[in-house]
């Protein structure tokens, strides 16, 4: 099915799931919308969220997509459900990694740096809930302002400061890994191992994920079969991308969706 997948994110967070995509599958098509109108969505209304992921996902089924991911961990969280009520073509969506965290902590402390929506939603206490032992403590720290640092390609300094800020109080709890809860923190990751002590393990996402994808592919026969390199469009709503996030081989482009 040569048909390409979609992926969606309030900005260019989601890019890092399209890079290692883009590796594991060099023959699929991509389209990426980077809703950066409307970055960030930790700061709206669970509604509001909701409401943008409708707009995202239907502004993909009429690009004629044959997945949508979700490429935005507070999307995820808000409007999977949802979502997967009213579009039936499949939809994968990206969740902190909580229960790798779980199974892996040996101190029975664990910290998450996440967005204020993530960690209010219901879908994030469900999987919590589901996975927590009466050991186990999790440590929530919501990265202010990191999204927008991010996405507008702000000094590292700055956003050094702003992690040393976050990171530290849960230093103090004894955390043994962090997990990682929206997918604009992948491009500051550096950063961060470059903050906490070595043996503090850092879990990002992005594998399973992409595991999961090639799962859904190939269980409803969707793999592409052309020979050829498939193509890459990534399209902005907003002020134009910052090109150091972008690979070459993508084509830019505005949309108004």
């Amino acid at each position: 099915m040569n048909k390409p997948i979609g992926i969606f994110d309030s900005g260019i967070g989601g890019l890092s799931i399209l890079n290692s995509l883009s590796q594991t599958f060099p023959k699929e098509n991509f389209i990426y919308l980077a809703d950066n109108k409307n970055c960030p969505y930790g700061k709206k209304s669970s509604k509001e969220i909701t409401a943008l992921s409708v707009k995202n996902g239907n502004t993909l089924i009429e690009l004629d997509c044959k997945m949508i991911i979700i490429a935005c961990n507070t999307a995820t969280t808000n409007s999977v459900e949802h979502l997967r009520k009213l579009i039936s073509i499949p939809i994968i969506g990206i969740e902190p990694g909580i229960k790798p965290a779980i199974n892996y902590t040996k101190t029975n402390n664990i910290g998450i740096l996440a967005t204020e929506k993530t960690l209010e939603s219901k879908l994030f206490l469900k999987t919590f809930l589901s996975n927590k032992t009466n050991e186990v403590k999790i440590h929530e720290q919501i990265g202010h302002g990191l999204v927008n640092k991010i996405e507008n390609g702000a000094e590292m300094s700055l956003i050094k400061k702003d992690l040393i800020k976050y990171l530290n109080p849960m230093l103090y709890k004894n955390i043994d890994c962090l997990v990682l809860g929206c997918t604009h923190y992948h491009f500051i990751t550096s950063i961060i191992k470059n903050i906490i002590p070595k043996n503090i393990k850092v879990i990002d996402t992005i594998s399973p994920i992409i595991k999961h994808i090639k799962n859904t592919l190939l269980k409803n026969k969707m793999l592409n079969t052309q020979k050829n390199l498939g193509t890459r469009k990534v399209f902005y709503n907003g002020n134009k991308l910052i090109k150091k996030y972008l690979k070459q081989e993508y084509s830019l482009g505005y949309m108004n969706f």
